[in-house]
């Protein structure tokens, strides 16, 4: 695909994705996540062609004109959106898919000092909300949702959904459906879900716990015999009616 169809795609992404957009002047002026992109883009291919300084330069540049951060030596697909912006890192030897979503804030960092692959993959459709950080070479699953805070240290399947510090993933939450229409605001609470299973366990013990006293009281009702209970009330009775002996007599 030539530069200009790339840069075509990139601007109707936005309008996908982004509701505040109105014309592809606006568009083009004013979205810092649409600039970083472009300066990317610049600098790799100058870091592909081994003019890695050159490609550095681009890539600080591009930092101090829109705020966001991308390595020239990371991979990026096609159709990334990054919403606002400010603040977002991506490192060297991180990998984006295609129709990825990135909102501010975000760090896909490393952890490893060495030269290998110490950075995330990120696969096709995945958003992040802002603050979130993905760090180590993990790699999060097509579809999934990263919640906004959230810290991911280990990967994720596909179509999930990752809340908490450290991240927490929860399968089969998100609905495999294109991520611009997933509602990023909803998200659950592994630790909520936690309580609310103890709770209602502890509610299920306790009902138990009733019928098994309910239960004991019949069976003690039916192991004592009838005729005992009366002989017993009887022999009290007997008792109560014999006069008192008074104090022995002298010789």
């Amino acid at each position: 695909m030539g530069a200009i169809n790339r840069m075509r795609e990139d601007i109707q992404a936005v309008f996908d994705r982004d509701p505040a957009a109105r014309t592809t002047l606006e568009v083009v002026l004013t979205y810092p996540g649409l600039h970083a992109i472009w300066f990317y883009r610049v600098g790799n291919w100058l870091w592909r062609h081994e003019l890695k300084l050159l490609g550095r330069l681009v890539s600080e540049f591009a930092r101090f004109i829109t705020g966001i951060e991308i390595h020239p030596g990371a991979t990026i697909g096609r159709r990334l959106f990054i919403d606002h912006g400010m603040g977002v890192v991506v490192g060297e030897t991180a990998e984006i898919g295609d129709d990825v979503l990135i909102y501010q804030g975000v760090t896909l960092g490393g952890t490893s000092l060495k030269k290998e692959k110490r950075h995330p993959t990120i696969e096709d459709q995945v958003m992040i909300s802002a603050g979130a950080a993905v760090i180590g070479p993990v790699r999060i699953g097509r579809g999934s949702r990263i919640g906004a805070g959230a810290v991911v240290v280990s990967s994720a399947p596909p179509y999930s959904t990752i809340v908490g510090i450290p991240g927490k993933v929860i399968e089969g939450e998100s609905t495999r459906q294109d991520v611009a229409t997933l509602e990023h605001a909803r998200l659950p609470d592994p630790v909520a879900r936690a309580i609310n299973g103890l709770v209602e366990k502890i509610n299920r013990l306790g009902v138990q716990l009733e019928e098994i006293v309910e239960r004991q009281d019949c069976l003690e009702d039916k192991l004592m015999p009838p005729a005992r209970v009366n002989g017993a009330a009887s022999l009290d009775a007997g008792q109560a009616a014999l006069p008192s002996a008074g104090p022995p007599k002298r010789n």
